[in-house]
């Protein structure tokens, strides 16, 4: 036991600082939570070195971090000598102060950017230095392209470990975190209803597909890896469903700004609508100098109460109602003129064409059939000689002989229809002699002395 306290002691002595960074690491957990026992907490621990070389170039103001960036970048991108000199640093940053650089390549090589050959007296950028420059160099590139949808770093990223073969779940996991977050992007434009949010968001989701479809192979590819691990598979996969999600958003915005264009207000016949003006509106930065001799200066606010309101709106009232009454009062009363209420063109036909009816119903006009024959004539001699409208009324009133329903009512109609004649058209034609009329369908009148409707209508 003596033995194992001693060594730990001596563990102690040894590292006073990685035992402090412990310490003050575990200041900020629960006191029942052991840093060490956090996955990522782990992680984090294993890149030390990488992460203490960004705190290195980062920490402070960006006037610091940007001097710093500068003479990493200058001296890492001279690739006619792997080695520098002091006299080649101060003549290739000559534009800076000699105690500025001094002072930033004291604190470079301290944190493992710069090596420093004793022996030869000359400087190196380290390996990881320029795996650091390479990565912020890809960031800041693509940045510079405009990429809106924030996609291009994190799949050249993915793109790049796959083409080495080293794609890990964390690179996938922040792609896949990503598309999340553009797909609620859009989802809340599309709610917001807001024309110019839309559009801004479509065309951020145009540069998206874009990404989207190069991103296809990578995931192809690490989906069909037979060396890739179930977690890897899992995080490809999950990416898939993502950029379908994605693609599949294009009829929701089509239908979005549809929606839009039909509840588009324009002003009157000027062919200018309320988005041409708000554009316009959005095209000066500042909308207060609209106002500038449009309006007296100072502006007197008015102010009226409810009361004085009532009053107004009365007056106006009985104001209207007096200038609307006749200056002489009511008219003088007159009588109604005298009318003949004569019965109308169409019921006098009606009636007469009933009377004719009536008359063509009877047995002795019907000539003598064969046995068991139907007692028949023509349509046509009961229609005509009559004008062409009158033949053609007529006509319309031949489907109401022998119908039950007509039968049980009352009127001229129903004594039409309580004629005991039968009607049966057919679908030839007949051509006629007659000055109004040319030709008529074929049909005939049948005398069926066997229907008693008017009985019918009397038990009823």
């Amino acid at each position: 036991m003596i033995d194992i306290m001693a060594n730990a002691a001596l563990a102690a002595d040894a590292n006073p600082n990685d035992q402090a960074t412990q310490d003050a690491l575990q200041a900020h957990f629960q006191p029942h939570v052991a840093v060490d026992e956090i996955e990522q907490v782990f992680h984090l621990k294993r890149a030390q070195p990488l992460l203490q070389v960004f705190t290195a170039l980062f920490h402070g103001g960006f006037e610091g971090v940007a001097v710093r960036l500068l003479v990493l970048r200058e001296l890492a991108s001279d690739t006619a000598s792997s080695t520098f000199s002091r006299a080649d640093i101060n003549t290739r940053l000559a534009y800076l102060l000699p105690e500025s650089l001094e002072t930033v390549l004291m604190r470079l090589r301290t944190n493992q950017l710069l090596a420093w050959d004793a022996q030869q007296a000359v400087y190196r950028v380290t390996p990881m230095a320029r795996n650091v420059l390479s990565a912020i160099d890809s960031l800041l590139n693509l940045n510079q392209n405009e990429d809106e949808a924030e996609m291009g770093f994190l799949l050249s990223q993915v793109a790049g470990a796959q083409a080495v073969g080293g794609v890990t779940v964390e690179q996938l996991q922040h792609l896949l975190g990503r598309l999340v977050d553009l797909t609620e992007e859009f989802r809340d434009a599309i709610a917001s209803g807001s024309e110019f949010r839309l559009r801004a968001s479509q065309e951020k989701w145009h540069m998206a597909c874009d990404w989207v479809e190069k991103g296809s192979e990578i995931l192809r590819a690490i989906t069909s890896d037979a060396n890739a691990d179930a977690a890897t598979h899992r995080a490809a996969q999950a990416i898939g469903r993502a950029q379908s999600a994605l693609l599949n958003m294009q009829g929701m915005f089509s239908r979005a700004l549809n929606q839009i264009e039909r509840q588009r207000v324009h002003l009157g016949q000027s062919g200018l609508s309320t988005t041409d003006i708000k554009r316009w509106l959005l095209a000066h930065e500042d909308l207060a100098q609209l106002a500038e001799d449009a309006i007296d200066q100072p502006v007197v606010p008015l102010f009226i109460t409810p009361a004085e309101m009532i009053d107004v709106a009365e007056t106006e009232l009985l104001s209207e109602r007096a200038g609307n009454t006749a200056p002489g009062g009511l008219p003088s009363g007159q009588d109604a003129p005298t009318t003949v209420n004569d019965t109308p063109a169409m019921q006098r036909e009606l009636d007469d064409w009933l009377a004719r009816l009536s008359d063509f119903a009877a047995p002795a006009s019907f000539p003598n059939g064969a046995d068991g024959a139907p007692r028949a004539k023509p349509v046509h001699e009961s229609l005509l000689p009559a004008s062409f409208a009158v033949a053609s009324y007529r006509a319309s009133m031949l489907p109401l002989l022998g119908d039950q329903s007509e039968a049980s009512l009352q009127g001229a109609t129903g004594n039409l229809a309580r004629l005991p004649i039968s009607f049966e058209p057919t679908d030839d034609m007949v051509q006629l002699p007659d000055p109004e009329v040319a030709a008529m369908s074929i049909a005939s009148l049948s005398l069926n002395l066997d229907l008693n409707l008017d009985k019918g209508t009397q038990d009823e």
